[in-house]
């Protein structure tokens, strides 16, 4: 290859970019669309969200801690109060 094109080399190479661009564009927006479309995603990670809903309500409501006062802890606190009276 010389180095230096012809002008209508360089008119070639120009068009070949905008095709190139012009799909490239085309490919990022669908992309775009496919990421921002949330309910899509829902849809798509029904399960974990309800694992993860069920987790972080499972926390907020006490969690293990609160799981295990209500077990265990309520009993200790009986027993403590009767034997002592």
């Amino acid at each position: 290859m010389s180095a230096t094109r012809t002008p209508e080399e360089i008119r070639a190479s120009i068009e070949q970019n905008r095709q190139e661009l012009g799909m490239s564009l085309v490919r990022l927006r669908d992309e775009v669309t496919e990421l921002t479309n949330w309910r899509a995603q829902v849809r798509r990670n029904e399960k974990n969200l309800q694992i993860a809903a069920a987790a972080a309500g499972f926390v907020l409501a006490g969690g293990i801690g609160g799981t295990f006062g209500t077990l265990f802890g309520r009993g200790r606190r009986k027993r403590r109060g009767s034997s002592a009276g």
